[in-house]
C-alpha cells in the first residue's frame, strides 16, 4: 500500500468532486447561469441548451421594431444594418454619385425577383445563371454534338454527293469576284465567332483539363477579343450578302418541291434547281436574314454600341440568352451549309474557290440554272475575263 498521507489526499480529492458535479451539497454547486440561456427546469439539476433563435434582445421588443430604419436601428443595436441589408435585397435603389447615364444601377447591388423562362422566380443574375447552366450550356453543347455527329454518319455512311458525267472542259461562271470576296470575308468572321464563341461557352468541359487554367485564361481572352473586332465584320458582310445574293434567292414553286424530296440525298437523284436550291435558299432567309439580324442586334447590345439603349443588367442578360439560342441555331444550320460547300458535294468548293463551274456540275446540281444560260437568258460569263498582260517590246 501506498503513503498514508498521499492515500488520504487521492480519496479527498475524488469526493470532492463527486460532491461538485452530483449537486448533493449546496455549498459546491456551481452558480447557475442567467436566465436567458436556462431552460424552465434548469433548477432541478445542471445546465440546459438554449436555442439562441429563442433568444431575443430587449430592443426588438419595441415597438415598429421591424420597420426601423437602419438609423434607428443603429440607436438601440449599433452595428446592425438589417434594415440597409432587407433594403438591398428587395432592390430599393439607394444613393449613388455616379452618372445614371454611365452608371444607371449604382444605386442597386442585388437586381429584383424575375422568372426567365426555365428559371425559378429569384433575383435577375441567378435567374439568369439558372438558364445559362441548366440550359443553354447542356442542352445548346447536346444540340451542336448532334449534329455533328449526324454530318458525320452522312459522311461516313454515304460519302459526298457524286458528279455523275464527266467534265466537258467548258466553265460556267457562278460567282463573280466581288460574290466571292463578300463571301469569303462572311464566312471568316462567321468562323472566328463561332470557334471563339464555343470556347468561351463550353472550352471550361473539354480544354481547360487539358491546357490548365493560364493557358486557357490567355486563350479565352485574345479569342473573346476576336469575337469583339469581328463582329462588326461580320455584320457588314452580312449585308452585303444579303443584297448581293437577294435577286436570286427569290423563293418559288420548285423550291417547295425541292424541300418536300429532301433535295434527292436519300433518292439519289439529284432535284432540279435555279442558281440556288431550296435547302440554300433556307439557309438564306432563315439564317442570313433572320437569325443574321437576331444575333447581331443582340450582340451590338451585348457590346454596348447601339445609341440611346440604357444598357441596365437585365438588358444585357435578356441581350445573352437571345445570342446564344440564335447563335446556336445559326451555327447548326451554317454546319451543314458549310459541309455541302466543302467536302460533301464534289465540286461544290471550286466554285466558292475560283469561281467556275464545269457544264456537267451545272446541270447535274442546278438544272434549271443551266437550262436559263443555255437558253441565253443568263449569261455564262457575267465578268470580263483578265487579258494576259503583253510583254513590252524592245
Amino acid at each position: 500500500m501506498g503513503h498514508p498521507s498521499r492515500l488520504f489526499s487521492t480519496l479527498l480529492l475524488t469526493a470532492c468532486a463527486a460532491l461538485t458535479w452530483s449537486g448533493v451539497s449546496a455549498q459546491t454547486r456551481p452558480v447557475a447561469p442567467a436566465p436567458a440561456v436556462v431552460a424552465a427546469g434548469a433548477g432541478a439539476g445542471g445546465i440546459q441548451n438554449a436555442n439562441i433563435f429563442d433568444v431575443k434582445p430587449d430592443a426588438s421588443e419595441a415597438p415598429g421594431y421591424a420597420t426601423q430604419t437602419n438609423g434607428e436601428r443603429a440607436k438601440v443595436q449599433p452595428r446592425n444594418n438589417a434594415p440597409m441589408w432587407r433594403q438591398v435585397g428587395a432592390g430599393v435603389t439607394g444613393y449613388s454619385s455616379l452618372p445614371i447615364s454611365q452608371a444607371p444601377e449604382a444605386g442597386n447591388l442585388i437586381q429584383p425577383f424575375v422568372q426567365y423562362p426555365g428559371s425559378r422566380l429569384t433575383n435577375a443574375g441567378e435567374a439568369w445563371r439558372q438558364v445559362r447552366n441548366d440550359w443553354l450550356i447542356p442542352y445548346g453543347g447536346a444540340l451542336l454534338l448532334i449534329v455533328l455527329g449526324a454530318i458525320a454518319l452522312v459522311f461516313k455512311t454515304m460519302g459526298p454527293i457524286k458528279q455523275h458525267g464527266e467534265d466537258t472542259g467548258k466553265k460556267i461562271e457562278r460567282f463573280t469576284a466581288f460574290e466571292r470576296s463578300a463571301h469569303w470575308a462572311n464566312a471568316i468572321a462567321f468562323c472566328i465567332l463561332g470557334i471563339s464563341g464555343i470556347v468561351m461557352a463550353f472550352g471550361k468541359f473539354f480544354l481547360l483539363p487539358v491546357m490548365g487554367l493560364t493557358l486557357f485564361g490567355w486563350l479565352t481572352y485574345a479569342l473573346k477579343n476576336m469575337h469583339n473586332f469581328a463582329g462588326p465584320v461580320f455584320a457588314v458582310s452580312l449585308v452585303v450578302i444579303f443584297v448581293t445574293f437577294l435577286r436570286d434567292n427569290i423563293p418559288n414553286r420548285d423550291d417547295v418541291i425541292w424541300l418536300l424530296k429532301g433535295g434527292g440525298l436519300l433518292s439519289g437523284k439529284e432535284v432540279p434547281s435555279h442558281r440556288f436550291n431550296g435547302g440554300e435558299k433556307l439557309v438564306f432567309w432563315g439564317g442570313v436574314f433572320f437569325l443574321g439580324i437576331v444575333v447581331v442586334s443582340s450582340g451590338f447590345v451585348l457590346d454596348k454600341i447601339l445609341p440611346g439603349l440604357i444598357y441596365e443588367r437585365g438588358t444585357l442578360q435578356i441581350a445573352h440568352m437571345i445570342h446564344a439560342v440564335a447563335t446556336l441555331l445559326m451555327l447548326v444550320m451554317f454546319m451543314g451549309h458549310i459541309y455541302i460547300g466543302t467536302i460533301g458535294m464534289q465540286g461544290a468548293y471550286q466554285g466558292m474557290k475560283t469561281g467556275y463551274v464545269d457544264e456537267t456540275w451545272a446541270r447535274e446540281h442546278h438544272e434549271y440554272w443551266y437550262d436559263d444560260i443555255k437558253a441565253g437568258k443568263i449569261p455564262a460569263q457575267r465578268t470580263e475575263p483578265v487579258q494576259p498582260s503583253q510583254p513590252v517590246q524592245i
